[in-house]
C-alpha cells in the first residue's frame, strides 16, 4: 500500500492524501518511523492533533478553551515573556507548543521558530517537527510495542481525544494489513 492510500484511509479524503503523503513520507523516513506499526500510531496521531490536516495552529481562543490561558507565563514550556502563551501556541502537525520547544524544535530542523514562530503552518515544517518531536521522544519505541495511550500522554501531556487516535489506529492498521 502506498502513502496516498494510508492517508486516504486514516482521513477519508484522497485531496488530503494526495498533498500530504508525499510530505509525511519524508518526513517519516528521516525520523526512522519506517515499520507499518510506527507509521500507523504516527499518522493516527498527528491526524487527530492537526484535525485530519486542517490545522497547523492551534485555535486560539481562551475564552472557549480555558486551559489556554494558562500557557502564558508557564516556565515549563519555556514561556516567561508576555505574549509568549498565544505567540507559542501549538503549530505544525503535532501542536509544538512553548518557547522552549520552539527554540529546541528551531535549532534542530534550522529554523528560526523564536522570531518565525508561523514557519511550523508551512506543511514541510510541520510534518518535519512531528518527525522530530517523534524522535525526541522516543515515540518509536513505544509505536513497536502498541502503547497508544503511553504516546498520547507524551504528545498531549494527557489523554484528550484517546477515542478519536484509537479509531484513527485502527484504520491506519487495516490500511496497513497489520492485525489490530
Amino acid at each position: 500500500m502506498n502513502r496516498d492510500q494510508l492517508m486516504s484511509s486514516v482521513v477519508g479524503s484522497s485531496a488530503v492524501a494526495e498533498k500530504w503523503a508525499p510530505i509525511l513520507t519524508e518526513a517519516m523516513a528521516a525520523y526512522g518511523i519506517n515499520t507499518p506499526l510506527r507509521e500507523a500510531a504516527f499518522v493516527a496521531q498527528v491526524a487527530h492533533e492537526s484535525g485530519r490536516f486542517q490545522f497547523l495552529r492551534e485555535i486560539w481562543n481562551p475564552k472557549q478553551c480555558p486551559w489556554q490561558a494558562r500557557y502564558e507565563g508557564r516556565a515549563d514550556l519555556g514561556n516567561t515573556h508576555p505574549g509568549d502563551g498565544p505567540t507559542f501556541r501549538g503549530r505544525g502537525l503535532i501542536q509544538i507548543t512553548g518557547r522552549a520547544n520552539y527554540a529546541a524544535c528551531g535549532k534542530a530542523l534550522g529554523l528560526d521558530l523564536i522570531n518565525h514562530p508561523e514557519l511550523l503552518e508551512e506543511p514541510r515544517h510541520a510534518a518535519d517537527s512531528a518527525g522530530w518531536f517523534w524522535a525526541t521522544h522516543s515515540l518509536n519505541e513505544l509505536a513497536d510495542k502498541r502503547l497508544m495511550t503511553d504516546i498520547t500522554r507524551r504528545i498531549n501531556g494527557g489523554l484528550n481525544g484517546l477515542g478519536d487516535r484509537l479509531a484513527l489506529y485502527d484504520r491506519a492498521l487495516k490500511a496497513l494489513g497489520v492485525e489490530g
